[in-house]
C-alpha cells in the first residue's frame, strides 16, 4: 500500500525538483499524483515501500531545515544591503496611500466598536 510522504499544495517548482532530485539521489521509489481538474484534491509525493517512510521523512525533515536556513540568511541579507524595505521605508515612499489605509482602519473600528459602546446609553 502506497505511504504519502508529503503534500504538493503550495508547494514551488524549484522546491519540487530538490525534493525529487533527493529521492532519486537515495534510492527512494516514489510516485506523484497532480491536482485534480478542478484543483480541489492537492496532488502528492507517495512512497510505494513503507520501509523506506524513516529514511525519506529524515531526508525532507533535513532538506527543509537546510531550505529554511538558507531562506532566512537571504530574507537578512536583503535586509542588510538595503533591498527590502522596512515600514518606516514604505511610508515615507507613498504617504497618501499609508493615509487612505490608516482611514479605512479607523472608519472599520469605529463601526465595529459604536454599537457596543452605544448599547449602555
Amino acid at each position: 500500500m502506497a505511504i504519502r510522504l508529503m503534500s504538493l499544495r503550495g508547494v514551488p517548482d524549484d522546491e519540487l525538483e530538490e525534493i525529487c532530485a533527493l529521492l532519486d539521489e537515495h534510492n527512494i521509489t516514489y510516485y506523484m499524483t497532480q491536482a485534480g481538474n478542478w484543483l480541489i484534491s492537492a496532488g502528492a509525493i507517495w512512497l510505494t515501500d513503507k520501509d523506506q517512510l524513516h529514511l525519506a521523512r529524515q531526508l525532507l525533515n533535513d532538506y527543509q531545515h537546510q531550505r529554511c536556513v538558507k531562506a532566512r540568511e537571504e530574507y537578512h541579507q536583503s535586509q542588510r544591503s538595503g533591498v527590502l524595505a522596512g515600514i518606516y521605508e514604505r511610508i515615507i515612499e507613498n504617504p497618501l496611500r499609508f493615509i487612505a489605509y490608516l482611514a479605512i482602519i479607523i472608519f472599520v473600528l469605529y463601526v465595529s466598536v459604536m454599537p457596543f459602546l452605544d448599547y449602555g446609553q
